[in-house]
C-alpha cells in the first residue's frame, strides 16, 4: 500500500506480471475511488463545458461519454477527464485524482462567467468507483448484475439496479481492454468489491494498471500531460474541434497553424531492461528527450516507454538508446500503440 493523493492505494496484490496478464487474458477488477467526480447541472450546463474543453459536446449523444481535455489560456492542459452526458442540462465528470482541488478551482474560477451559474455537485467520497476490465469483463459483469451489459457501446453507459442500488455503468477502462467502469454509492463498495472477487475477478493494483495503459499508449496526467503540454504534440488533435470559444482556443490555432514542434512517440528496448520516467533517451548520441512514463511490458516482455521527440526524429523504427543506470540499451521509437487489441 502506498499513499497516493491523500488515498492508501494498494500496488500490487498477487503481483504486478500475474495481474497485469490476468487482465489481458481474462478479467480483473481495480478500486479506482480516487478518481474525482462531479455532476454539473443546469440550462446552462453544456455551454460552460463547451467553455473548457475543445471538444464539441454537441455531439455527444444522452448516456455516452467522451474523453477530452480541460485547456488553459496557453493551450496547455490543465487535466485530462471523461465527460458523460447524463440529460441535456446534466453531466457527470471523471478527472484524476491528484488534480482534483485544482480542477474544482478551476471550474469555480469559469462558472462566474454565467448569470445563473451551473451547480456543481462533487461526489468523490460519497462514491465509490471499481473498474472491471478484461476480455472476460463484459460477461462476467452482465452475469453478476444480471443485466445484459454488452448491448451497451463502446463509450456508453447505462444504470443498472444491484442488491437495492442503483449503479452507473459506463464501457470505458484505462488498460486497452474491454470492461466497465462502474459508480457506486459508498456503503456498498465492499459487498460489490466482494461479489466481483467471488465471480473470479483477479484483483489488480496500481502496479498492473500503470503497465496495462502504457501498453496501451493512454496519457497518465503528469506524465505525458502538463499545464505546458498542449494536445496537437500529445497526439490528442482529434479532441481539437474548429470552435474558437473555448479556453486556450487562440493558441492552439496559432499552433495548429505553425505546427507542433515536438511529437510524443513510443520506445521499445531491445535488450533486457527497465525503463522509468525520466531516462534520458539519445538519438545519434545526442540526447533528444525523457521518458515521461516507462515500464517493464509483461504483455510483450519487453521493455517499453513514452518520450516526446523533435518532431524531425519522431519516426518508427529510428534506432535509439535509453540510458539505464548509466547504461545505454539499444531500443527503438515505435507508435504509442504497443498492443493493439480489437
Amino acid at each position: 500500500m502506498v499513499e497516493f493523493a491523500g488515498w492508501q492505494m494498494p500496488v500490487q496484490y498477487a503481483g504486478v506480471i500475474h495481474e497485469t496478464l490476468a487482465v489481458r487474458r481474462r478479467w480483473g477488477v481495480f478500486d479506482v475511488s480516487h478518481m474525482a467526480r462531479a455532476y454539473f447541472r443546469g440550462s446552462h450546463a453544456r455551454a460552460f463545458l463547451q467553455r473548457l474543453v475543445p471538444s464539441d459536446l454537441s455531439k455527444v449523444a444522452p448516456m455516452t461519454g467522451q474523453y477530452t481535455v480541460l485547456t488553459n489560456e496557453r493551450g496547455g492542459v490543465v487535466d485530462d477527464i471523461i465527460l458523460y452526458e447524463l440529460a441535456p442540462d446534466e453531466y457527470l465528470m471523471v478527472f484524476n485524482a491528484a488534480n482534483r482541488q485544482k480542477d474544482l478551482q478551476w471550474f469555480h474560477r469559469w462558472r462566474r462567467e454565467w448569470d445563473t451559474p451551473v451547480e456543481i455537485d462533487e461526489q468523490t467520497e460519497q462514491t465509490v468507483m471499481l473498474a472491471v476490465q478484461g476480455p472476460e469483463a463484459t460477461r462476467q459483469l452482465s452475469e453478476l448484475l444480471n443485466d445484459p451489459l454488452g448491448a451497451t457501446p463502446r463509450f456508453g453507459a447505462t444504470w443498472v439496479e444491484w442488491d437495492g442500488a442503483r449503479l452507473f455503468a459506463a464501457r470505458t477502462g484505462y488498460t486497452g481492454e474491454d470492461g466497465f467502469e462502474l459508480i457506486a454509492p459508498a456503503e456498498m463498495g465492499v459487498r460489490l468489491w466482494q461479489a466481483l472477487l467471488a465471480q473470479g475477478a483477479t484483483p489488480c493494483g496500481l502496479g498492473a494498471r500503470d503497465a496495462l495503459r502504457v501498453e496501451a499508449g493512454l496519457h497518465l496526467y503528469g506524465h505525458e500531460l502538463t499545464d505546458d503540454t498542449n494536445p496537437l504534440e500529445a497526439g490528442l488533435g482529434w479532441l481539437v474541434s474548429d470552435r474558437t470559444d473555448y479556453i486556450g482556443a487562440d493558441a492552439i490555432g496559432q499552433l495548429k497553424a505553425s505546427g507542433a514542434t515536438r511529437k510524443l512517440m513510443g520506445v521499445r528496448l531491445q535488450e533486457r531492461g527497465v525503463p522509468r520516467e525520466g531516462y534520458p533517451v539519445r538519438i545519434d548520441h545526442q540526447v533528444v528527450g525523457a521518458l515521461t512514463s516507462g515500464v517493464y511490458s509483461p504483455t510483450l516482455e519487453q521493455g517499453i516507454g513514452m518520450v516526446y521527440l523533435p518532431v524531425q526524429q519522431a519516426k518508427v523504427g529510428t534506432p535509439c538508446t535509453v540510458e539505464i543506470r548509466g547504461k545505454a540499451v539499444p531500443a527503438v521509437v515505435s507508435t504509442r500503440r504497443f498492443l493493439k487489441r480489437e
